[in-house]
Formats: C-alpha cells, sequence, structure tokens
C-alpha cells in the first residue's frame, strides 16, 4: 500500500462512517449509492473543490496545506487521535521498507516491572512485541508460553499475534472482540507514524493472510492508543475476574508501554489474582 494509499483509504473510511443528517446536511436529491457522505458533500463541509478533493482522496494529489487537513478533520469530525494519524498520514513521503534495530528495555524499566512482584506487568515494544513481563504477567496472560520468551528477540511473543492466532489469548478475553479491535487500532497509530518499518509491515502482513477477522478490523481504519480499558478475564487455571489494563509510557524509552493490570480493591477479581500469584509462587 502506498502513502497516498493509506491517506485516501483513511478519508474514505471516516467518510463512510458520517451521515448527511450526523453534520446538518440535507442529504442531496436521488438514491445514495455509497454508506456515509458523498465526496461532494464533504468538500462542502470543508471548503474545498470536489476535484481538489476527489485527487486528494485518489491519491493524486500531495502536499495537503495544514488549512486544508484542519477543515477536512474538522468536517469528519476526528478526534484528537484521528487528527494526528491523518496529519502522519498526510506528511509522508515514500520511503523503502527498512527493518529497525532490535528493541531492548531500558534497565529502570525492567527494574520497575520486576519490582511489581504483586502486580502483573510487562513491557511492550512499538509492535505489540512482549520485552519483558514479570511472573504473575506471565502467568496472568500467558502462562502457556515459555516465561523466557521475551529475553531471545527472535522468540518474543506479539501480543496482536497472540491475539488473533493463539486459541488461548481468544479464550482468555470473554469480550475478545473489543480486546483485538483496542490493539488494531493501537497498531494503525504506529503504522502511520513508522510507515518504513519492514517488522511491522511484516506483522500486518502474516496477520492478514490468517486472520479475516483481523482484515476486517484493519480496513476499518479506526486509531486509538492502548491507554487503559477494563475486561473480564476467563482464565484457565483460577476462572473468572475483572481487571483494568492500563499503559505507562517509561520516559526514557517513549515508544514502550509498562502494561500494569490491577482489580479493584477488596474485589473478588483481586481474591483471584492473590491466588493466581500464590500458584505462581508456588511453581
Amino acid at each position: 500500500m502506498t502513502v497516498s494509499g493509506q491517506l485516501g483509504e483513511f478519508l474514505r473510511a471516516r467518510r463512510a462512517r458520517l451521515r448527511p443528517e450526523d453534520v446538518g446536511l440535507a442529504a442531496l436529491p436521488g438514491r445514495r449509492r455509497v454508506t456515509g457522505l458523498r465526496r461532494e458533500e464533504l468538500a462542502h463541509l470543508a471548503g474545498v473543490s470536489v476535484s481538489y478533493y476527489t485527487r486528494l482522496e485518489q491519491g493524486q494529489s500531495v502536499n495537503a496545506s495544514d488549512a486544508v487537513l484542519d477543515a477536512l478533520a474538522g468536517a469528519l469530525r476526528l478526534d484528537g487521535h484521528e487528527r494526528a494519524h491523518l496529519r502522519d498520514l498526510a506528511s509522508q513521503r515514500p520511503r523503502p521498507l527498512r527493518r529497525p534495530p532490535v528493541e531492548r528495555v531500558n534497565a529502570l524499566t525492567r527494574g520497575l516491572v520486576r519490582s511489581l512482584g504483586t502486580v502483573p506487568a510487562l513491557v511492550l515494544g512499538r509492535r505489540t512485541d512482549v520485552l519483558a513481563w514479570n511472573a504473575l504477567g506471565h502467568a496472568l496472560l500467558a502462562g502457556h508460553l515459555d516465561r523466557t520468551a521475551p529475553e531471545r528477540p527472535a522468540d518474543r511473543p506479539n501480543i496482536a499475534r497472540m491475539l488473533f492466532l493463539d486459541p488461548h489469548c481468544r479464550e482468555l478475553y470473554v469480550d475478545w472482540e473489543r480486546k483485538a479491535r483496542g490493539v488494531v487500532a493501537n497498531l494503525r497509530l504506529v503504522a502511520g507514524r513508522h510507515p518504513e518499518d519492514a517488522l511491522l509491515a511484516s506483522l500486518v502482513g502474516e496477520l492478514s493472510v490468517k486472520c479475516p477477522e483481523f482484515v476486517a478490523m484493519w480496513r476499518d481504519h479506526r486509531v486509538n492508543p492502548c491507554a487503559g480499558a477494563t475486561y473480564r478475564l476467563r482464565h484457565p487455571l483460577v476462572g473468572e475476574l475483572t481487571v483494568t489494563q492500563q499503559a505507562l509510557l517509561p520516559p526514557h524509552s517513549p515508544e514502550q508501554s509498562v502494561l500494569v493490570v490491577t482489580t479493584e480493591e477488596g474485589s473478588s477479581s483481586e481474591d483471584t489474582l492473590t491466588l493466581l500469584g500464590r500458584f505462581t509462587a508456588t511453581d
């Protein structure tokens, strides 16, 4: 997919999300052949010519000004993350894919994760590779995998790959689809910032070939960082519990995140997590 193709796909996906009545327009006469706004309706809202917007969506025009991008973002009712993604896509220039260097965990981050002994924690790279985890984080989210795998770059588990291709992870999340959509939306943001990342392109290609559900979510072009959310888990060893996953950004490694998993104080889920911790300590 070319840079201009990514921009066009994003604009079409967001245009399809809106109806004329959503933005205060009277529907144009005649049978509607498209889902959502027509090009001419969006061009009218953004104050640009239909021909210019059509060229932009078809990848035949580049160097859109900040004013035009702001107008399109307003017309499409984009949120802050979507606006940033639009600018990322519009500012890209064709560059060859390259293999990035191996991601490494800063000693301070590793020490933080290790110190959270009673709280599940993981360090994730920008492509959702698991760079490190503590014993409870491993036991809660991937106890069926080799605990030492993150120490070997070639064997590192990947959260996106696990969610779509690993039956254990599909069963772990009661609302698997919501979790999967959140991970895909985050990958979209990363892809907009790093279009030259060959490893990310390879991951997206692999999931696209092996999982139709990933293809559908990727085409939706939702963008959102994995900041924090609450999920119901169905753990094979200790049963069901509700957890909150929060992504913390270490200042010395801004493209990595520390995923911390907590439970409500005094809840049955807290007791369940404590029980898992006891099993982990015994092992």
